[in-house]
């Protein structure tokens, strides 16, 4: 007759190997699975309002490139007459807080409301653009980055306003004009302030003519998805990167998509509450916690054409702009004291994980 206890023992012990097996696989398999969340450290503040111009209240919306052994960096500069951009250079980051800055209203960029810049060089051309915000998204040309004083004057992207971008009231709701270029297209990315992500394109042999109507990309709510985009292409991949200002209880933060493609379908990257990119919540700081959240920011590339590339095999930094307030203090939002400083990843996460060495 057969043994039915010795039978149920064997068939246990077989059931629970069998489980023990499958859960060390699934174990083992998680590293290579979980997305990583982002962590970063902070610099103090590097770049301030000079020291002798007492009505620039803060320093704001950095572009960077590394170009001929320094970093070109150009800002918004928030003072008592309004908004104006500037310029500073340095070799390394320990120059930079006594960089001097050069005013760009002393250009042919000329006074007025200027802000927001990025900066890139424009290789089928061979000329530097820097693109900022005037109210509508404008432009100037140099063949010399290094000499601030030789941008050409300002240039609109668009001749008329474009209806897609008009609000309730006829007027354009658009800012923070970010370009991006592949082998074939240039792409004008932008935000409104009230959660919608837009997208222009033309052609690499029309550029910095010829961008379509703007067309809605993303859209959320409106502090989930506010301003200061900016994408880039990593480096050795397909893949895409797009990082958006968000709005939070501890301050400004990023948040962060990918796609394989610029007119493709943005995934927001996954390990973190709302795919956080950086915030007050994953930056540590040596000493002080200087700055109030992450803000209006760029990362530093490994090149400084239009493809906008980044590298994912070196640790990712990013120049932003962080709100230092005295406490109780009250101000008015162009005294706000913005300075600039820079986060650099201390683990690894979704980016770095693309490298290919």
């Amino acid at each position: 007759m057969h043994n039915y206890k010795s039978s149920l023992a064997g068939f246990n012990a077989l059931w629970f190997a069998s489980c023990l097996a499958l859960s060390t696989l699934a174990h083992a398999a998680e590293p290579a699975t979980r997305a990583k969340p982002f962590e970063w450290k902070s610099s103090e503040p590097l770049i301030k309002p000079p020291a002798d111009a007492k009505d620039i209240h803060g320093v704001k919306d950095p572009t960077i490139v590394y170009h001929d052994g320094r970093y070109h960096v150009f800002i918004t500069t928030a003072a008592a007459t309004g908004w104006g951009m500037a310029y500073t250079s340095f070799v390394d980051w320990d120059e930079a807080p006594n960089a001097p800055l050069f005013m760009l209203d002393q250009s042919p960029i000329g006074p007025g409301y200027r802000a927001a810049p990025q900066v890139f060089y424009f290789a089928p051309q061979e000329l530097w653009y820097l693109i900022y915000q005037g109210g509508d998204p404008l432009y100037s040309t140099t063949r010399n980055l290094a000499d601030p004083g030789s941008w050409t004057a300002p240039q609109p992207f668009y001749p008329t306003i474009p209806e897609s971008v008009k609000d309730a009231n006829g007027k354009a709701a658009w800012l923070d004009f970010w370009n991006i270029c592949d082998d074939k297209k240039c792409h004008l990315f932008f935000t409104d302030d009230h959660g919608s992500f837009f997208r222009g394109e033309t052609t690499v042999e029309r550029f910095p003519h010829g961008f379509s109507e703007p067309v809605v990309v993303m859209k959320e709510k409106r502090d989930d998805m506010f301003e200061a985009s900016n994408t880039y292409r990593i480096t050795g991949t397909h893949q895409y990167l797009t990082l958006i200002e968000a709005i939070g209880p501890n301050g400004r933060y990023f948040r962060a998509w990918t796609a394989d493609r610029l007119d493709g379908k943005w995934q927001p990257i996954p390990g973190a509450r709302m795919n956080m990119f950086a915030g007050a919540e994953n930056v540590t700081f040596n000493g002080r916690i200087w700055s109030e959240g992450v803000s209006h920011g760029e990362l530093i590339r490994d090149g400084v054409d239009q493809t906008l590339s980044i590298d994912p095999c070196q640790p990712l930094r990013f120049l932003y702009q962080g709100l230092d307030m005295e406490k109780d203090k009250k101000y008015e939002y162009i005294e706000l004291p913005y300075r600039l400083g820079v986060i650099t990843a201390t683990a690894p996460n979704a980016i770095s994980e693309l490298c290919k060495k």
